[in-house]
Protein backbone atom coordinates (compact mmCIF):
# COMPACT_ATOMS: atom_id res chain seq x y z
CA UNK A 1 0.00 0.00 0.00
CA UNK A 2 2.60 2.49 0.81
CA UNK A 3 5.02 1.73 -1.75
CA UNK A 4 1.86 2.04 -4.58
CA UNK A 5 1.73 5.69 -2.78
CA UNK A 6 5.41 6.50 -3.34
CA UNK A 7 4.91 5.04 -6.91
CA UNK A 8 2.42 7.45 -7.75
CA UNK A 9 3.78 10.27 -6.36
CA UNK A 10 5.47 12.93 -8.06
CA UNK A 11 8.42 14.44 -7.62
CA UNK A 12 6.93 17.83 -7.55
CA UNK A 13 4.50 16.94 -4.72
CA UNK A 14 7.27 15.26 -2.59
CA UNK A 15 9.59 18.09 -2.66
CA UNK A 16 6.80 20.56 -1.18
CA UNK A 17 6.90 18.18 1.90
CA UNK A 18 8.95 19.10 5.07
CA UNK A 19 9.78 15.83 5.41
CA UNK A 20 11.05 16.12 9.03
CA UNK A 21 7.91 17.76 10.15
CA UNK A 22 6.01 15.19 8.85
CA UNK A 23 8.45 12.26 10.60
CA UNK A 24 8.60 14.38 13.42
CA UNK A 25 4.74 12.82 14.35
CA UNK A 26 6.18 9.73 14.77
CA UNK A 27 9.56 10.49 15.60
CA UNK A 28 9.95 13.46 18.15
CA UNK A 29 13.85 13.15 18.32
CA UNK A 30 13.22 14.93 14.88
CA UNK A 31 11.48 17.82 16.06
CA UNK A 32 14.00 18.49 19.20
CA UNK A 33 17.71 17.38 18.07
CA UNK A 34 18.49 20.97 16.62
CA UNK A 35 18.49 22.36 19.79
CA UNK A 36 20.76 19.79 21.58
CA UNK A 37 23.02 17.97 18.81
CA UNK A 38 26.25 20.36 17.67
CA UNK A 39 25.08 19.59 14.19
CA UNK A 40 29.31 21.29 13.02
CA UNK A 41 30.69 17.82 14.56
CA UNK A 42 28.58 15.73 12.04
CA UNK A 43 27.64 18.33 9.17
CA UNK A 44 31.04 17.96 7.78
CA UNK A 45 32.14 14.18 7.94
CA UNK A 46 28.40 13.64 6.26
CA UNK A 47 29.83 16.28 3.57
CA UNK A 48 32.82 14.38 3.21
CA UNK A 49 31.21 11.33 2.95
CA UNK A 50 28.67 12.70 0.39
CA UNK A 51 31.60 13.55 -1.50
CA UNK A 52 33.53 10.62 -1.51
CA UNK A 53 30.55 8.84 -3.05
CA UNK A 54 30.30 11.37 -5.93
CA UNK A 55 33.44 10.99 -6.32
CA UNK A 56 34.37 7.71 -6.09
CA UNK A 57 30.70 6.44 -8.22
CA UNK A 58 30.27 9.68 -9.99
CA UNK A 59 26.92 10.41 -8.41
CA UNK A 60 24.73 13.04 -8.41
CA UNK A 61 24.05 15.49 -5.03
CA UNK A 62 20.47 13.62 -4.89
CA UNK A 63 21.93 9.77 -5.42
CA UNK A 64 24.81 10.40 -2.64
CA UNK A 65 22.24 11.25 -0.74
CA UNK A 66 20.29 8.12 -1.19
CA UNK A 67 22.73 6.22 -1.24
CA UNK A 68 24.22 6.99 2.20
CA UNK A 69 20.44 7.27 3.88
CA UNK A 70 20.42 3.73 2.79
CA UNK A 71 24.04 2.69 3.64
CA UNK A 72 22.94 4.13 7.20
CA UNK A 73 19.58 2.19 7.43
CA UNK A 74 21.34 -0.83 6.57
CA UNK A 75 23.47 -0.45 9.73
CA UNK A 76 20.36 0.64 12.04
CA UNK A 77 18.53 -3.05 10.73
CA UNK A 78 22.11 -4.91 11.39
CA UNK A 79 21.73 -3.71 14.97
CA UNK A 80 18.46 -4.82 15.56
Amino acid sequence: EIEQIIENTSEETTSKIDWTKTWSKKYPVLKEYTKKVKLEDYIKPIHNLLNKLKQDYQYNDLDSMLVLKDILYKIWKEKK
